[in-house]
């Protein structure tokens, strides 16, 4: 059992709050202690659920700040990336070195969830063992994982007779540490069959669908290629259903919004790849009041150098005033956490509610970048930019204690990436 007792501010939902202790116990949130146990000392910190990423692509992490990657279009960035996979091999070895530091990176920034869109496929790679280096990281450093075998320009038959491979040799187990899913790039890059066939291991395996649309270049592939918007060739494809999850959205009518919100779908914001890229701000406010769940992401290193979701959030609320009305810090950490938890099908996540899974962050607002915060809470947006957690609990393990990761040393994740990378540079 663990108490974390004394907390300023207990957030267990966006719209609840409260001052008492947060008591865990077989990994879930209960009522009361029943025995002894460990006490975690939340004494000046305000308490969160853990947060959510609902978009990353763990293997950007090895590629940041990329000469040639900042400033250009999208047509330009890709080859840019796509170059440096090349050169370093995309390998068992280099997915799980990545995912690693991303995985640490997202732990010691609040993050306790990460769904990892997984786009890079070289032909003939190890596609099982690049999966399971990839869930070997999560369970290492002790984070939840959902693990998207996506497609980028893949063979639709390889794709998803790769999925199926991936669904069959990983089992999830019961524990919600592992969870799989199955996501195109977009239409910009994959094609209906694409959509089509992974849809079928979606549907045979019980597996939740995630893709990326309507950002700026997005919409502009569509129309030169189909003469078509995205939504319009999702719909099609039978890919605007409840168990799809939609990163970006930048660029939506009100109609669109509308279909949106119609198919029962959920969305993913991700300011801080779109702002930076140049595909603009989703209608984030538009998308909440037509009934749309909208989680929070990040993307990848390779558009957004950091992993850290809570700056992504103050990004979001930030930058929403210019895409509709402001968001309220409360509503974009719901976003953050529950939110991000709809769109993976994930009840018991993203709040504290008694038999909720055990996943939280003890957040210090005692020093002075907080002096003088009248709401605890909404400064944990407002003040401090690029704050930290105290403590991390997943599945009710201190996976971050005192700001330090708990199971492994962050010197040796380093290291071992950078090992890793050598090999490019050696070629």
């Amino acid at each position: 059992m663990l108490t974390i007792t004394g907390a300023r501010s207990v957030l267990i939902d966006q719209h609840t709050t409260t001052t008492k202790d947060v008591v865990v116990a077989d990994g879930r949130i209960v009522a009361e202690a029943v025995g002894e146990g460990e006490i975690l000392d939340a004494a000046g910190s305000v308490v969160t659920p853990g947060l959510v990423n609902a978009h990353h692509h763990l293997l950007q992490s090895a590629f940041r700040t990329l000469p040639g990657s900042r400033g250009v279009p999208m047509r330009d960035w890709l080859g840019v990336m796509g170059a440096a996979y090349t050169r370093a091999g995309v390998d068992p070895e280099l997915a799980g070195a990545a995912a690693s530091v991303g995985l640490a990176e997202s732990l010691l920034n609040g993050v306790t969830t990460v769904a990892d869109h997984h786009l890079t496929w070289p032909s003939g790679c190890d596609d099982v063992g690049i999966a399971r280096a990839v869930v070997q990281a999560a369970q290492q450093v002790g984070a939840r994982l959902v693990f998207v075998r996506g497609s980028a320009r893949d063979d639709p038959q390889e794709a998803a007779a790769s999925a199926t491979r991936i669904v069959e040799s990983l089992p999830t187990g019961s524990d919600g540490m592992l969870q799989l899913s199955v996501g195109p790039a977009g239409v910009h890059s994959d094609s209906r069959e694409t959509f089509e066939l992974l849809g079928e291991v979606a549907a045979r395996f019980g597996l939740r669908r995630r893709t990326q649309a309507n950002e700026q270049v997005d919409v502009e592939v569509a129309l030169e290629r189909y003469g078509r918007r995205p939504l319009d060739l999702l719909q099609e494809w039978g890919w605007l259903e409840p168990d799809v999850t939609v990163a970006h959205l930048c660029d939506v009518t009100d109609d669109e919004i509308k279909r949106l919100a119609a198919a029962g779908i959920t969305a993913t914001h991700a300011p801080g790849c779109d702002v930076p890229m140049g595909w603009g701000v989703a209608p984030v406010a538009a998308l909440l009041e037509a009934g749309i769940e909208v989680g929070l992401g990040t993307s990848g290193g390779g558009s957004n150098d950091a992993g850290h979701l809570l700056a992504d959030a103050r990004l979001a609320m930030q930058v929403s005033a210019l895409a509709g009305p402001a968001l309220p810090a409360r509503t974009v950490l719901g976003m953050a956490t529950a939110g991000s938890a709809a769109g993976l099908g994930r009840p018991e996540l993203g709040h504290l509610r008694v038999g909720a899974a055990a996943d939280l962050c003890v957040w210090d607002v005692s020093g002075v970048a907080d002096a003088g915060v009248a709401d605890p809470v909404a400064g944990l947006l407002w003040a401090s930019p690029g704050r930290r957690p105290r403590h991390v609990v997943v599945g009710g393990r201190v996976v971050v204690r005192d700001y330090l990761l708990t199971g492994v040393d962050e010197p040796d994740l380093v290291a071992g990436l950078d090992r890793v990378l050598s090999r490019g540079r050696q070629r």
